[in-house]
């Protein structure tokens, strides 16, 4: 009992913290992971480049060389749907976990949609996992701010973005933890989905839990 009241307590004061600094997903993460942090005012240095020595070509005999690598799968190529969905790297602190997801229109016309994405996790059959919640909203993971519900227009090139969040909380070792692998996304409900690997799997411990921040239009230079 003394644990939760402290992670509520936890969660209460980030909010605050959120909404009245401006801060969004990495700020949180750092407050959680060191709560009594201060801004490093030391200037950086610039380092300097290093020495890089050239390979001495070697003779036209001897061992073979290292076979080519077959080249990587277009991540960028744009579905027949015209909209790409792209997984962002999952960030961590202390139980609190955190993954922005990415929506881009690639194809030739504007797209008008709004609310919250629909989210599915999935085990490594790909096949759903039906103890997972998602819940619209973070609010009752942590306190990162959501826009709420809104209508959301993408041209052609542009982005919007969801902020999922989760905690690996283990509070019964008698279950087994849940870890998702994958994570099935659609924009809006009926929307046409994409399967998504998410980095080191969603590690929801027993809390059966995601939360999402509703879709938002991203700047340009996100």
């Amino acid at each position: 009992m003394t644990v939760h009241r402290r992670l509520a307590g936890a969660a209460c004061l980030l909010a605050v913290s959120l909404l009245t600094a401006g801060c969004g997903l990495s700020a949180e993460l750092d407050r959680e992971s060191d709560p009594d942090r201060r801004p490093d005012t030391t200037p950086a240095r610039t380092p300097s480049a290093p020495a890089v020595d050239t390979p001495t070509p070697g003779p036209a005999y001897g061992l073979p060389g290292r076979p080519t690598r077959s080249p990587a799968p277009d991540t960028t190529a744009c579905p027949a749907s015209g909209l790409r969905l792209e997984p962002g790297p999952v960030e961590a602190a202390m139980g609190l976990r955190a993954m922005t997801v990415r929506l881009t229109n690639c194809g030739k016309e504007s797209y008008a949609f709004g609310g919250y994405p629909v989210l599915t996790a999935l085990d490594e059959d790909r096949a759903p996992l039906v103890d997972v919640e998602v819940r619209k909203g973070p609010g009752e993971i942590t306190g990162v701010p959501d826009p709420g519900a809104h209508p959301v227009r993408l041209a052609r090139g542009e982005s919007a973005t969801s902020s999922l969040v989760w905690r690996n909380t283990v509070t019964d070792p008698t279950t087994t933890a849940v870890n998702a692998p994958y994570l099935r996304v659609a924009p809006t409900e009926g929307a046409p989905a994409a399967v998504l690997t998410v980095d080191g799997g969603l590690d929801l411990g027993n809390t059966g839990r995601i939360g999402t921040t509703a879709w938002k239009k991203a700047d340009k230079a996100e």
